[in-house]
């Protein structure tokens, strides 16, 4: 019987807390930008917010492999 691999486990909390915190950044970026659309960083501040969000759901994955291999090992 297989043990789960309570390092591995530890790391993809560390992996979902900093989602966690890019899932609340990101909206909060974006709707700034498009608060200030009259303002001339705009553009970047939105392109930083897309960025954030993509990275936010990319994390979420990649957290969620890491849960996957610590409970059920590699194959």
């Amino acid at each position: 019987m297989k043990r789960t691999n309570k390092t591995l486990l530890f790391k993809s909390f560390k992996y979902f807390s900093i989602t966690a915190l890019l899932m609340f950044i990101a909206p909060f970026i974006i709707w700034q930008a498009f608060k200030n659309q009259d303002h001339p960083f705009y553009l970047p501040v939105l392109i930083i917010g897309i960025i954030t969000a993509i990275l936010a759901i990319v994390m979420g994955f990649y957290s969620l492999k890491i849960i996957l291999k610590s409970i059920f090992g590699d194959k």
